[in-house]
């Protein structure tokens, strides 16, 4: 087997042949007329018409017979064949493509032609090479054997794949498509925000004070100001700040960054929708919720019924409400009403549960929901009134104190946002931060008070909907995904070995 320096060697050589020959094989620009797509889907009149046209892309494939050949070039709108005679390009030109490997970049040009198996093709009349590729793509391969096709040399290890996410796109076309998806579901996301009048806006991702969710933050260090920062983990006060200032309706689509672990639902840095408007509740964030997944859904997918591995989903309005005490008798036969704090912290010690510090009857409340319910909630539904205890942010319920207004939409097993009716009393709130950060001793997960956070709403807040939702995991359900991994286009990695 060749090794592959050996194989990198041979480029190099062909570099060196290329320019013996007074051509730079590195050219500054190639004037394209047509994408693979377009000559395809006007092929009748190109080839009426006769005109020449004129293609790029990364070559594929190639087929050599004696003084002739085929490839196939590869561009933003497929592939299409190319056919290269030396009678008609002259000898100078075709022994140059013998010299094109598969992964060089080429121009060409000429006129468009039907082969005899009827395959669109660019019959060159003139071929310039773009870029010299020094490395071998794996390139798959496919043939038939008693009418199965069978596939070779798969660039298939997810690792690798990640790793390598531009060979990725190269030999794995469908990869694009996810991507593209995304790109269009966010896309939907503003125009839906931005028919109901939200601002968007961006905060800052280098802070001071980190806060708006618990989470390990990343740790940075400005020189001139000589003073720590720290990488956002949630644009929350920072956006509700804004609400303060007048901005009625205001949402940002960003990136934040935790400290934490790796899984298929998790990545250090990831992408949110966080959403706040004046004078606006939990409820009116539930329908907002609503009307973004259903709408997304009919837009990208053509239904708000949809297939999620395997698993039928309906994704149509109206959503369930379930509190979260009701689902844990629903899903886990647990009253967790009826228990003392002793009976409730034994069980959460016999399901290797971990909360952190001291007991605490709201977090081990929350704990048992993820452990023993959420992951059997297929069809959407709005967790809703979580324990007070679970966020000092949000206004308690209307109906019983021991609750907040609080609800997280899950599907499919997995909380996709995180929403409540926001707290906007500044001497509660000061009180409710400075209490959670007593606790920040046992639990470094617990940010600090931000104090500029309660000066604003000391100047007065008005009632608040807020709205968080991670748009990965809406792309991994919207374009059938397994791993967060899939829908980012360089995941965090460990360094190779």
């Amino acid at each position: 087997m060749i090794q592959a320096d050996d194989l990198i060697s041979r480029r190099i050589h062909k570099i060196e042949k290329i320019r013996e020959k007074g051509i730079d094989p590195y050219p500054h620009v190639f004037h394209r007329t047509h994408l693979s797509s377009t000559v395809k889907d006007n092929f009748e009149a190109l080839q009426t018409s006769g005109q020449t046209v004129a293609v790029a892309g990364r070559v594929m494939s190639i087929r050599m017979h004696g003084r002739a050949g085929f490839a196939h070039i590869q561009d933003d709108g497929g592939r299409i064949q190319i056919y290269v005679r030396q009678d008609l390009i002259g000898e100078e030109t075709f022994s140059l493509f013998k010299l094109v490997d598969i992964g060089d970049f080429i121009g060409v040009i000429g006129g468009v032609f039907k082969t005899k198996t009827g395959e669109i093709t660019v019959k060159a009349e003139k071929i310039q090479i773009l870029s010299k590729a020094i490395r071998q793509l794996p390139i798959v391969k496919e043939k038939e054997d008693k009418g199965q096709k069978i596939v070779f040399d798969r660039f298939s290890d997810k690792e690798q794949r990640y790793r390598q996410r531009y060979v990725d796109l190269i030999v794995n076309p469908e990869v694009k498509d996810v991507f593209k998806t995304r790109s269009k579901i966010i896309a939907v996301l503003r125009r839906i925000l931005d028919e109901h009048g939200f601002f968007e806006v961006e905060t800052p991702v280098l802070q001071p004070t980190y806060g708006g969710a618990y989470a390990r933050p990343f740790k940075t260090y400005h020189r001139t100001l000589n003073i720590p920062l720290y990488l956002k983990i949630s644009p929350e006060l920072y956006l509700k700040r804004l609400i303060v200032g007048g901005v009625d309706k205001v949402y940002e689509i960003g990136k934040n960054f935790r400290n934490e672990g790796i899984d298929r639902t998790h990545n250090p840095e990831f992408t949110m929708l966080e959403v706040y408007q004046a004078y606006a509740d939990y409820n009116d964030m539930m329908a907002l919720t609503e009307e973004i997944f259903e709408r997304t859904a009919l837009e990208i997918r053509g239904a708000t019924e949809i297939s999620y591995q395997g698993t039928r989903v309906d994704l149509r309005r109206p959503w369930r409400r379930l509190p979260m005490v009701d689902a844990l008798k629903e899903y886990a036969d647990l009253d967790v009403e009826s228990l003392s704090d002793e009976e409730l912290k034994g069980l959460v010690e016999s399901k290797g549960l971990e909360i952190r510090g001291e007991f605490n009857r709201g977090l081990a409340i929350d704990a048992l929901f993820e452990s023993l319910a959420q992951g059997k909630i297929i069809q959407p539904t709005f967790i809703i009134d979580y324990p007070r205890e679970t966020s000092p942010l949000c206004k308690s319920s209307r109906t019983n104190p021991r609750y907040i207004e609080r609800f997280e939409p899950v599907i499919v097993g997995w909380e996709f946002g995180n929403a409540f009716t926001e707290m906007n009393d500044p001497i509660l709130q000061r009180q409710l931060l400075e209490a959670q950060a007593r606790t920040r001793e046992v639990d470094d997960e617990i940010p600090p008070p931000d104090e500029d956070f309660v000066r604003a709403i000391e100047f007065g807040m008005p009632p608040t909907g807020g709205l968080g939702i991670g748009i990965d995991r809406l792309v991994m359900l919207l374009t059938d995904q397994a791993s967060i991994r899939d829908v980012i286009l360089f995941p965090q990695m460990r360094p190779e070995p």
